[in-house]
């Protein structure tokens, strides 16, 4: 297993939407222990595929409090949104911003298991928040984009100075 780097927003790349899985092979299976290993690592909750550079619509997700509940959704799509809330988030390539986002209060979701096999799940709370997260990554879209344009300069300047800072620091 290995840690995978997380790309950052702005960056493009993040804006790249994912492509369905065509086979479920032995990469697949490594990308998932990997993001897996990655989530983790990072202590988040969620990590889509779109997040390593890796533009497969793969996301990985553990709500559980133990840390020991690993979700993963193959190809999820949502097939189904009732209700509405707000909720604050965050987002590993957007470390150390939180801000409130409009989401679904329920969420169901239809996907492949890291088998292969299908399911349809239905979800609320935290885990419908971080579905609609993780499959909005593979859609190509940060979190960030549901605020104002000035909310998203703020951050952008502020992820700017944080990675010159990460630079200086280094050398």
């Amino acid at each position: 297993m290995a840690l995978l780097p997380i790309l950052r927003f702005p960056d493009l790349r993040l804006h790249t939407k994912a492509a369905p899985v065509e086979a479920l092979d032995a990469s697949v299976a490594a990308l998932i222990r990997d993001m897996a290993e990655t989530m983790y690592a990072a202590e988040g909750v969620g990590l889509a595929a779109t997040q390593v550079d890796v533009h497969q619509r793969i996301a990985v997700i553990d709500v559980s409090e133990k840390r020991d509940t690993l979700q993963v959704f193959i190809n999820g799509e949502i097939v189904g949104r009732e209700g509405a809330c707000e909720s604050e988030e965050g987002c590993l390539s957007v470390p150390g911003v939180r801000e409130t986002v409009p989401r679904a209060e329920r969420v169901t979701v239809r996907a492949l298991n890291e088998k292969g096999e299908p399911f349809e799940l239905e979800a609320e709370g935290l885990l419908a928040v971080c579905l609609q997260h993780e499959f909005d990554h593979l859609d190509g879209k940060v979190f960030v984009e549901y605020l104002s344009r000035l909310k998203q300069g703020r951050i952008k300047t502020r992820l700017f100075k944080q990675a010159q800072d990460d630079k200086d620091a280094k050398d």
